[in-house]
């Protein structure tokens, strides 16, 4: 093999294993916000189409991924660095109890950032700008905050160090449950989320008590999830799939439902 075909090789397989960075993917958090759009309360939906008129779009799916593409836009990058740590948390011991100062230090995590733009959103003396802003990165982070593994434990960075073996490559589970789960469906993702909305209405998870933080609290449910989707043998097979993609299912509409609750209020009149 040449000098070049082996850097390649090289290259093609640092790849192959490289942390996830992005929760859902684009058809995870198009579904998401396509769910929750259909779910709008009337004021709601006057107020995101007269935000998301400056983007030339009414659809929330449009904007879902902004907050990861940051990563990529060289005029962003302080606003990406200053929320690279908003799009998960990563729970310090295995009991997925949220303890604000260890988990979520100076709001420097998805919980955190919820709370934060939240805020804004509502905040009609905010510039309609910075609303929009943050109307970007809730539809984003509540997406982000029900992909189990952006929930999940530091020693394993969220499943990012977990290596598997998926359709015959090297990957890892943070990178499977982002995207590689979804992508087994083979559809479009408004096929997906049409197929989704379908189903007979979804039975929310009970609240966890103490109820003073409701985004800890789907964070801890999240954090919970992981504990049966870690493989053993490190094998992603057709038999995982079929025990786990219902999960991340569940996960996208139960998130797309209260993605719509925040935003209904957020949005009241």
């Amino acid at each position: 093999m040449s000098t070049s075909r082996r850097i390649l090789a090289g290259l093609l397989a640092a790849l192959a294993v490289a942390p996830a960075v992005h929760a859902w993917g684009r058809q995870g958090h198009a579904i998401v916000a396509e769910l929750a759009q259909r779910r709008l309360s009337p004021a709601a939906e006057a107020e995101v189409e007269r935000l998301l008129a400056p983007e030339h779009t009414r659809s929330l799916a449009d904007i879902a991924s902004w907050a990861d593409e940051l990563r990529g836009d060289d005029s962003r990058a302080d606003l990406a660095k200053a929320t690279g740590k908003l799009h998960y948390i990563n729970f310090r011991a295995d009991d997925c109890v949220y303890v604000p100062p260890r988990d979520c230090a100076d709001g420097q995590c998805v919980v955190g950032g919820l709370d934060r733009y939240v805020a804004v959103l509502a905040d009609r003396t905010q510039p309609d700008a910075a609303r929009l802003e943050a109307l970007k990165f809730v539809v984003h982070f509540v997406g982000d905050v029900h992909q189990p593994l952006h929930a999940g434990y530091r020693d394993d960075k969220g499943g990012n160090t977990y290596q598997v073996q998926f359709q015959g490559k090297g990957t890892n589970l943070h990178s499977v449950w982002d995207s590689g789960l979804l992508g087994t469906h083979g559809k479009d993702w408004r096929d997906y989320a049409q197929e989704l909305d379908a189903r007979p209405a979804e039975t929310m998870p009970a609240p966890i008590a103490p109820r003073d933080n409701v985004y800890a609290q789907w964070a801890e449910q999240s954090c919970a999830a992981t504990r049966g989707i870690y493989p053993e043998g490190h094998q992603i097979d057709d038999a995982y799939v079929a025990a786990e993609l219902p999960l991340a299912e569940r996960q996208l509409r139960v998130a797309g439902v209260r993605l719509a609750e925040v935003l209904n209020r957020a949005l009241a009149k």
